[in-house]
């Protein structure tokens, strides 16, 4: 995700959770697949993402359906 410095945060939270969200469904599908280094892959992302949307503040209890 690239930020620029016009954007808000609300605008950040947005495009992180769209990303958080599309990585999830990709990483269901790798461990569906039995793609272990596409999985691991998108776990680098995933956690990324989490970092940034926990700092940000935004409660991901009912959107993360990886748990890692």
């Amino acid at each position: 995700m690239e930020v620029s410095e016009e954007m808000n945060n609300g605008e950040i939270i947005k495009n992180a959770i769209e990303d958080f969200k599309k990585v999830q469904k990709h990483m269901l599908t790798a461990r569906k697949e039995n793609a272990v280094e596409t999985y691991e892959g998108l776990k680098d992302d995933y956690l990324s993402l989490k970092v940034l949307l926990n700092s940000l503040g935004v409660n991901l209890t009912d959107i993360d359906k990886i748990k890692e």
